[in-house]
């Protein structure tokens, strides 16, 4: 059965990655966008087929308001959401002697707060429907922790520490909740960086190399499915054995 599938920052990157493996097997996408319209339409364009649904709603995810009304209007629309996908996220990055109140507010507030705001609008239709899959991206820098990331680092840890909290909140209601942590990800950031910096990255990567954004997607397109129907809590890193 296709499933209702939700996917927040999903018009760019490693949510774009997400949006077009969901799409490829006639499941019902809806791309989350807050300021990139243009790309979500494309995605969309790209997207679309017979065989499936693709759809764009714009909300700033930490603006519960805002949340609350796209999760209201996808309900509208397509009577249920099956799997939720928290992937808005971005990075200011900066020593922290020299990163400002805002730059460590607007990180917590879009890449954490985002995620509460997602799950608790999302969750209540999901207890009615007694099923539903969220899945949370965090990152490495959430595990390890990585110098000039301390606002990125503790929203992701967070993300960490939230999945695990409420997937034993919602297990009971057949709802389980998982999260995923991407190492270096060959997104528009890595291409943007001169070789002595990929160099220096790669030399720390076991694997030898970036990983690509649809690897991610496959491990998130795994935790959606009924092959990860025991799973629940956990975090599964994707970071080429970087640790």
């Amino acid at each position: 059965m296709s499933k209702v599938v939700l996917i927040t920052g999903g018009s760019k990157g490693i949510g774009r990655a997400i949006a077009k493996s969901f799409a490829e097997s006639g499941d019902t996408v809806i791309i989350n966008y807050n300021k990139s319209s243009d790309d979500a339409e494309a995605l969309k364009i790209e997207l679309s087929s017979e065989n499936n649904v693709i759809a764009i709603e714009k909300a700033d995810v930490s603006d519960y308001i805002q949340v609350k009304k796209m999760i209201d209007n996808i309900i509208a629309k397509y009577k249920r959401i099956d799997v939720l996908v928290n992937n808005a996220g971005i990075t200011k990055d900066g020593f922290l002697m020299l990163m400002s109140e805002s730059d460590w507010g607007d990180v917590i507030n879009i890449n954490l707060t985002g995620v509460f705001n997602c799950s608790k609008a999302v969750t209540e239709h999901m207890i009615s429907q007694r099923r539903g899959v969220i899945i949370n991206v965090s990152s490495l820098s959430g595990i390890t922790g990585l110098p000039g990331q301390a606002n990125y680092s503790a929203a992701k840890g967070g993300v960490v520490a939230f999945t695990r909290a409420i997937s034993k909140e919602l297990a009971s209601f057949g709802i389980r909740v998982n999260a995923v942590a991407p190492g270096v990800i060959q997104t528009e950031l890595i291409n943007s960086l001169n070789e002595k910096t990929k160099t220096n990255f790669l030399s720390n990567i076991p694997l030898n190399r970036f990983g690509m954004p649809e690897e991610v997607a496959s491990v998130v397109k795994f935790l959606a499915s009924q092959d990860a129907s025991y799973i629940t809590g956990e975090t599964i890193c994707v970071t080429g054995g970087l640790h």
